[in-house]
């Protein structure tokens, strides 16, 4: 099972929902997610904001942030995942932004990603990774890494949710 699989199976069983926010990936989380069967139970749709305006403008990401930090920072990606969670009306938000490359961009370099998780509660996960590789490879990963942080923090959920249930033990 793929993890876009895997994801999309435990929302589903859970009656909980996804959003996208993707910038270096410019839409590649979104096809591996609908190229599921099944996906449209749970996936409610994505926003490739590949330009920084569109950042702020769609997401809700803070402009001084991006002007004092550029696009490809951990809090940049936060709120990427928190404004596509809150804008489609999902329970769960997730967000790519990086450098794949050619050429380094807000002095980072090349693989330079942030992925980053928002959860139903409002909580925020963000994984900073160090990539190897040309441009495709860089995306590649950074589409795994979103789809592994998510399904850690889904596990992380149903942890908590099972203890909460069985009294704290």
């Amino acid at each position: 099972m793929s993890d876009a699989a895997g994801v999309l199976a435990l929302l589903a069983e859970r009656g909980e929902t996804l959003a996208v926010a993707e910038s270096l990936t410019g839409g590649l989380v979104a096809a591996e997610l609908t190229s599921v069967p099944g996906a449209s139970k749970s996936f409610r749709g994505s926003v490739t904001a590949y330009a920084t305006a569109l950042k702020r403008d769609l997401l809700g990401v803070d402009e001084a942030l991006l002007a004092e930090r550029g696009a490809v920072h951990p809090e940049v990606a936060a709120q990427m995942a928190a404004g596509a969670r809150a804008r489609m009306a999902a329970g769960w938000g997730i967000a790519t932004t990086g450098v794949a490359g050619p050429e380094p961009q807000d002095g980072q370099p090349v693989g330079t990603v942030f992925v980053a998780v928002a959860a139903p509660d409002g909580t925020r996960k963000v994984a900073a990774l160090r990539l190897n590789g040309d441009r495709a490879e860089i995306r590649r990963e950074s589409v795994r890494s979103v789809l592994e942080l998510l399904a850690g923090e889904l596990s992380a959920n149903e942890r908590a949710q099972d203890t909460e249930q069985n009294g704290g033990n």
